[in-house]
């Protein structure tokens, strides 16, 4: 098993967001444990297509949910995506930028790290 608080890149994890404060745990970093089944761990910056892309597929990130304290996110912001998700939307050609210095290193056992340098924002 690899160390929770590494990145992709080796060296430790950094915070992804804490406006808004993003990851499984809600502490700003995209770490993960046994409970997180989707693998919340690719720090992405979201974009129109991105978001647009998430809510065809079911998974609303734009519209604010104030009953769970979600304000919804826009372009630009900063958001722990499931390792799953991202890479299906590379598939599709809709993937967004990352920052590799804030994606886990869990991420590897799901995306290579080639495929996630392509969309390297750091």
């Amino acid at each position: 098993m690899r160390d929770p608080s590494l990145n992709v890149l080796g060296s430790t994890l950094e915070s992804c967001s804490t406006a808004p404060v993003t990851g499984f745990f809600r502490d700003g970093c995209c770490n993960t444990g046994p409970m997180d089944q989707g693998l919340h761990t690719v720090c992405a910056l979201m974009t129109a297509e991105f978001l647009a892309y998430s809510k065809y597929l079911g998974n609303d990130l734009s519209t604010p949910r104030p009953e769970y304290g979600f304000a919804g996110l826009k372009p630009g912001d900063q958001w722990c995506l499931c390792a799953g998700r991202f890479l299906q939307a590379h598939d599709e050609g809709v993937a967004p930028l990352v920052k590799l210095q804030s994606t886990h290193q869990r991420t590897l056992d799901v995306v290579t790290l080639e495929t996630l340098q392509i969309y390297a924002a750091d």
